[in-house]
């Protein structure tokens, strides 16, 4: 396998390999034009973020600055909003839902690492992959952990940090978050 395959396959794979490496500074180079552009570059942006990201859905809106380690991992369906100083390391897929919207300084982790010193002073490092359903609002100064599924209908309150998995039709809070209440389903 080569060092990208371990990477999405959530395996240790090392990061300084020569394609990851040009995959990461492709990134670089399209999110440093996309964080130069101004407001009334509404198509430029979406270009860009074409270019950038796996998939993306129609209206797509993305607030500068923005953060990401390839974007080649992340897909965003229709209506994605995320507001300034999003930051996704997707060293593993993210695959975010339609009619999702992300508060101020949302940060999506897929990148992990070692707990074992001398495996992770090593250099190795994996990532596991993020899902966020359908119709989910993420408050600002949110974290999102690795490996975390976000089901659909969800609230997420503000400076939650998510460490485990989240059902469908929920507002959860807080360090570590927890479902707070269900969100009746009206008729």
């Amino acid at each position: 396998m080569t060092e990208k395959e371990k990477m999405l396959s959530g395996e240790l794979y090392t990061a300084a390999d020569e394609e990851l490496r040009r995959d990461f500074l492709n990134a670089r180079k399209i999110t440093m034009a996309f964080n130069e552009t101004n407001a009334e570059e509404t198509q430029r942006r979406k270009e860009l973020l074409s270019q950038l990201f796996e998939k993306i859905g129609e209206n797509i809106y993305i607030e500068p600055p923005f953060r990401c380690d390839y974007g080649c991992n992340i897909s965003a369906g229709d209506n994605f909003y995320a507001n300034f100083d999003c930051i996704i390391l997707d060293v593993n897929k993210v695959k975010i839902g339609k009619n999702v919207k992300f508060g101020p300084r949302v940060c999506v982790y897929t990148a992990a690492h070692p707990i074992d010193a001398k495996i992770r002073n090593s250099l190795l490092e994996y990532g596991l992959p993020i899902t966020i359903g359908d119709d989910v609002w993420i408050g600002g100064n949110v974290v999102i952990n690795p490996g975390i599924t976000i089901g659909s209908n969800v609230v997420i309150g503000s400076g939650s940090v998510v460490t485990k998995n989240i059902p469908d039709n929920v507002v959860a809070v807080g360090n570590p978050c927890r479902i707070l209440r269900e969100i009746e389903k009206l008729v």
